[in-house]
């Protein structure tokens, strides 16, 4: 894994810090997680500021069939991610094997949610490569794409998400990375952050997904 000790702290701060602030166009069932920055302005004579949180930017890659995945198509849904390599030796099995336990629960919650796995070693996971993994380990791709592109740039944008991936030759599979799974919402807001190797963290991420559909969207998705 690779050392990203300080950047973690800064954001379990930031985590417990945004869980208590607020925001005029979002009710807060769910903290915003990230660096923010305040923006003032003069209205009619007036300051007001204005906060601006840490969004994802948008992102174009292959999926699992070859077909271009745009981010900018799946805006009206939130997103839950992570990022993987097919042949990693250590965190990936279990984190794969919870994030499809993940895709389980939340099933009648398709419509809604999209899972996103971006492979940060493309040069292995080809989208042909990935299909054959999905395959031997039998996930269902309903709502859930496999994502192969740019190295560099996937590496760049796993940063954004809170992740670490980098090439590393002392690390197993000649990759670091950190096996955190996200939740994003529809504004590009980063609302959680999970251990992918932990289970029962699953079960937080769907009961937190569950708290957000309904608080903030108003769609009623109780189990």
């Amino acid at each position: 894994m690779i050392k990203m000790k300080a950047s973690i702290n800064l954001f379990l701060i930031a985590f417990l810090f945004f869980s208590c602030s607020d925001h005029k166009e979002i009710k807060r069932v769910l903290p915003i997680i990230g660096e923010r920055d305040v923006d003032y302005k003069m209205i009619d004579g007036k300051e007001v500021t204005d906060t601006i949180y840490h969004t994802i930017p948008s992102f174009k890659y292959l999926n699992q069939d070859s077909i271009l995945f745009d981010s900018k198509t799946i805006e009206d849904k939130i997103w839950i991610v992570n990022f993987f390599f097919t042949s990693c030796p250590t965190i990936c099995p279990p984190m794969m094997t919870n994030f499809g336990y993940a895709h389980d629960i939340t099933k009648d919650l398709s419509e809604h949610v999209e899972f996103i796995s971006f492979s940060i070693d493309p040069s292995v996971d080809t989208p042909s490569h990935l299909k054959e993994y999905i395959k031997l380990r039998g996930f269902s791709t309903e709502n859930w794409n496999f994502l192969s592109g740019d190295e560099k740039e996937t590496h760049l944008i796993a940063k954004a998400f809170f992740n670490g991936a980098e090439r590393d030759e002392e690390a197993d599979g000649g990759f670091g990375h950190t096996d955190y799974i996200i939740l994003v919402d529809t504004h590009g807001y980063v609302r959680g952050i999970y251990k992918g190797t932990e289970k029962s963290q699953m079960d937080l991420l769907n009961s937190d997904l569950r708290k957000l559909l309904i608080g903030e969207y108003g769609i009623d998705v109780r189990e």
